[in-house]
Protein backbone atom coordinates (compact mmCIF):
# COMPACT_ATOMS: atom_id res chain seq x y z
CA UNK A 1 0.00 0.00 0.00
CA UNK A 2 1.56 3.32 -0.99
CA UNK A 3 1.05 6.74 0.55
CA UNK A 4 -1.79 7.63 -1.81
CA UNK A 5 -3.72 4.52 -0.80
CA UNK A 6 -3.15 5.39 2.87
CA UNK A 7 -4.47 8.91 2.43
CA UNK A 8 -7.47 7.70 0.43
CA UNK A 9 -8.30 5.10 3.10
CA UNK A 10 -8.18 7.77 5.80
CA UNK A 11 -10.42 10.06 3.76
CA UNK A 12 -12.91 7.22 3.38
CA UNK A 13 -12.78 6.60 7.13
CA UNK A 14 -13.51 10.28 7.92
CA UNK A 15 -10.06 10.70 9.47
CA UNK A 16 -8.88 13.98 7.95
CA UNK A 17 -6.53 14.67 10.85
CA UNK A 18 -4.50 11.53 10.19
CA UNK A 19 -4.59 12.18 6.44
CA UNK A 20 -3.16 15.65 7.08
CA UNK A 21 -0.39 14.13 9.21
CA UNK A 22 0.55 11.68 6.45
CA UNK A 23 0.61 14.45 3.83
CA UNK A 24 2.84 16.60 6.05
CA UNK A 25 5.21 13.69 6.66
CA UNK A 26 5.42 12.75 2.98
CA UNK A 27 6.01 16.37 2.03
CA UNK A 28 8.99 16.53 4.37
CA UNK A 29 10.34 13.14 3.26
CA UNK A 30 10.19 13.82 -0.50
CA UNK A 31 12.30 16.91 -1.06
CA UNK A 32 14.02 15.70 -4.26
CA UNK A 33 11.21 16.82 -6.53
CA UNK A 34 10.16 20.44 -6.43
CA UNK A 35 7.09 19.65 -8.56
CA UNK A 36 5.93 16.86 -6.25
CA UNK A 37 6.51 19.03 -3.19
CA UNK A 38 4.48 21.81 -4.77
CA UNK A 39 1.64 19.40 -5.55
CA UNK A 40 1.66 18.03 -2.01
CA UNK A 41 1.70 21.58 -0.61
CA UNK A 42 -1.36 22.42 -2.71
CA UNK A 43 -3.10 19.22 -1.60
CA UNK A 44 -2.25 19.94 2.04
CA UNK A 45 -3.78 23.41 1.77
CA UNK A 46 -6.86 22.00 0.03
CA UNK A 47 -7.26 19.28 2.64
CA UNK A 48 -6.96 21.73 5.53
CA UNK A 49 -9.52 24.03 3.88
CA UNK A 50 -11.94 21.18 3.23
CA UNK A 51 -11.51 19.95 6.80
CA UNK A 52 -12.32 23.42 8.13
CA UNK A 53 -15.38 23.78 5.89
CA UNK A 54 -16.63 20.30 6.84
CA UNK A 55 -16.27 21.12 10.54
CA UNK A 56 -17.96 24.50 10.13
CA UNK A 57 -20.92 23.30 8.09
CA UNK A 58 -21.20 19.71 9.28
CA UNK A 59 -22.75 16.92 7.27
CA UNK A 60 -24.14 19.19 4.57
CA UNK A 61 -20.77 19.50 2.83
CA UNK A 62 -18.89 16.50 4.18
CA UNK A 63 -19.55 14.22 1.21
CA UNK A 64 -18.71 16.95 -1.30
CA UNK A 65 -15.48 17.78 0.55
CA UNK A 66 -14.47 14.12 0.62
CA UNK A 67 -15.18 13.76 -3.11
CA UNK A 68 -13.14 16.84 -3.92
CA UNK A 69 -10.24 15.61 -1.77
CA UNK A 70 -10.26 12.26 -3.58
CA UNK A 71 -10.23 13.98 -6.99
CA UNK A 72 -7.31 16.20 -5.99
CA UNK A 73 -5.48 13.15 -4.65
CA UNK A 74 -6.09 11.29 -7.93
CA UNK A 75 -4.56 14.19 -9.84
CA UNK A 76 -1.44 14.14 -7.67
CA UNK A 77 -1.21 10.35 -7.97
CA UNK A 78 -1.34 10.53 -11.78
CA UNK A 79 1.26 13.30 -11.91
CA UNK A 80 3.47 11.30 -9.55
CA UNK A 81 3.22 8.26 -11.82
CA UNK A 82 4.14 10.40 -14.82
CA UNK A 83 7.11 11.76 -12.89
CA UNK A 84 8.44 8.30 -12.10
CA UNK A 85 7.98 7.00 -15.66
Amino acid sequence: MNIFDDIEALLSADDATSALAIVRTSRQADQESETFSSLMNDFLLDLMTMSFVAEAFGGRVLDSSRTLARKRLSKIKLLSLMRSA
